[in-house]
């Protein structure tokens, strides 16, 4: 009785068959990112996290290179973030003038800050971000460039960014009371002040 063949073992009749692959993965295919127009002022690795209010936690958002671009032509620069290898988008929005670093509690290179409309999703939701660096010479670096942004953005929309019109009104404050003092307002007052206490000095001799 003869043994059943073995369907696993090669067979003398068999050609070794070569296939050359339709698309060679090793070669560069070229992808559309959209920042072809934009010049990089800003590049750095660093994690994302977005603030999640439903379960009032933190949630990772994506590792990958932040940028901060400023387009060839409108001048505009805004921030974009990319997840490594996959490349989608976590973060996409203008650095507007009202959004404001702040630190992040406990961490020297974190930041903290809110977006009225980031577009990593479709559509355009509020969001507010932290992001953390892995020191804080990078994140100093990061505040630095972001604050740049904000003020090309803010000479092309004529408006100033937000820590500089804090500074700006407090300087309107001390220059009114400046011209008040100069204008003799002060002096007025002082002189009204003396003379309701000189008022009531007399009524309490004439009671005495």
């Amino acid at each position: 009785m003869s043994e059943a063949p073995d369907a696993l073992a090669p067979r003398e009749e068999e050609a070794d068959v070569h296939f050359e692959p339709v698309i060679r993965l090793t070669e560069k295919v070229d992808t559309k990112t959209n920042e072809e127009d934009e010049e990089v002022l800003f590049k750095m690795r660093a994690k994302l996290f977005r603030f999640d209010s439903a379960s009032s936690e933190w949630k990772e958002r994506g590792t990958g290179d932040v940028k901060l671009l400023e387009h060839k032509e409108t001048k505009k620069v805004r921030l974009v973030m990319r997840r490594d290898k996959t490349l989608k988008v976590c973060a996409n929005h203008i650095v507007s003038t009202e959004m404001k670093l702040q630190p992040n509690i406990g961490s020297d290179r974190s930041w903290v800050w809110k977006v009225a409309a980031d577009y990593a999703e479709t559509p355009a939701t509020a969001e507010t971000l932290a992001i953390r660096f892995a020191n804080s010479d990078n994140a100093g670096q990061f505040k630095t460039a972001f604050e740049e942004g904000q003020r090309k953005n803010a000479a092309l929309g004529g408006s100033a960014p937000a820590e500089e019109t804090a500074e700006e009104e407090k300087k309107e404050e001390s220059e009114e009371v400046a011209k008040s003092e100069e204008t003799g307002e002060g002096e007025g007052e002082e002189k009204e002040a003396e003379a309701e206490k000189k008022e009531e000095a007399d009524a309490e001799k004439q009671d005495a």
